[in-house]
């Protein structure tokens, strides 16, 4: 998904992964499995077979830590921060982990077309000492909304395939 908004200091775009539930969603979908499972689990426990208890618990625990890690997979975030006389990239879960700040007049925009009609454009951000990929977890029509974002605020230095591009 991709937000932009103009704050005093300049434009902030915010690109970040689909969520296709929320966190609250999920507990919801964990209850909602739970309630069977350990309602089966109890009444097997109290007819004797109680080895089926720890399985059941042990089964949702499972489920629990996989809509745990996806969620966390998915609060992933790249914020531009495109400001007059400099742009900031941040790279993070909920803070940034990364961090480029580099003058505005030395970075440029590289896309690299895709491969496949279905598959989105790679789009990088670099100046003369570094370069940073931006976006990859984006679908094609999020990545063509970013590039007509970026193409309206940054020069594009390359545009063409991967053996064509230059840094």
């Amino acid at each position: 998904m991709v937000t932009n908004h103009q704050e005093a200091e300049g434009q902030v775009v915010v690109l970040k992964p689909n969520h296709s539930a929320t966190w609250r969603s999920n507990l919801f979908a964990l209850i909602l499995v739970s309630i069977p499972s350990l309602g089966a689990a109890i009444g097997f426990t109290l007819l004797g077979a109680w080895p089926i208890l720890p399985f059941a618990g042990a089964e949702l625990i499972a489920l629990f830590s996989a809509l745990y890690y996806v969620n966390w997979k998915l609060e992933y975030r790249h914020v531009l921060t495109l400001k007059l006389d400099e742009i900031k990239i941040d790279k993070g879960y909920f803070a940034p982990k990364r961090t480029w700040v580099w003058p505005r007049d030395e970075a440029q925009v590289n896309i690299v077309e895709a491969r496949h009609d279905w598959e989105a454009p790679s789009v990088s951000l670099n100046n003369r000492d570094s370069r940073v990929t931006i976006g990859e977890f984006l679908n094609k029509d999020e990545m063509q909304e970013l590039i007509k974002l970026l193409r309206g605020e940054l020069p594009i230095r390359s545009f063409g395939s991967e053996r064509d591009m230059t840094v």
